[in-house]
């Protein structure tokens, strides 16, 4: 009992102060871990929400490119910039129209906006490339399709391929 006597009447608080501190720094590091671990799941989501997106499109453009093949010579592959030429609505420094060598081949009920755009600067069609043997006769009609997707929460991103393609034709007529 005399030991009891010796231990101070009045407590400092000094235990009630440091666990005090050590709580609220615990409690900082905990929500900073939670806010941390919040923003890798975001960015996460929006990743794999892009890979879905690209792999729809690239999914749309392989058929696109079907449906057209499948088309043969009245495949749109083969018109020339003049056959497909659309009014830009905006004219030149000298006034004239502004025609843009592009047509939406998107087909009906699809969401994904697909536009070919004829690349031949002219009437007449060009050397296809990567030939390894030329034949006489065989010209090129050079077109691209682009084809885009929205994707995310509210459809405010926008994902778009662009494919280039090499028409054979024969001279300057239709395809082969």
């Amino acid at each position: 009992m005399e030991n009891l006597k010796l231990l101070p009447s009045k407590q400092q608080g000094v235990v009630l102060l440091t666990a005090l501190i050590m709580v609220i720094a615990v409690t900082g590091i905990a929500v900073t871990l939670m806010s941390s671990s919040t923003i890798d799941i975001k960015i996460t989501n929006a990743a794999q929400e892009r890979e879905v997106a690209e792999n729809q499109l690239i999914g749309e453009v392989q058929r696109v490119i079907a449906s057209e093949a499948k088309e043969g010579a009245d495949s749109d592959f083969f018109l020339t910039p003049d056959e497909i030429a659309t009014d830009s609505g905006k004219l030149d420094s000298d006034g004239n129209k502004i025609m843009i060598p592009e047509k939406d081949i998107t087909e009906p009920g699809h969401e994904m906006k697909s536009i070919m755009t004829n690349l031949n600067r002219g009437s007449l069609e060009l050397n296809c490339p990567r030939s390894y043997s030329f034949t006489a006769g065989v010209s090129c009609n050079m077109v691209q399709v682009s084809t885009t997707i929205e994707y995310g929460s509210k459809s405010k991103h926008q994902l778009t391929i662009v494919t280039g393609i090499a028409q054979e034709m024969a001279s300057t007529g239709k395809g082969i």
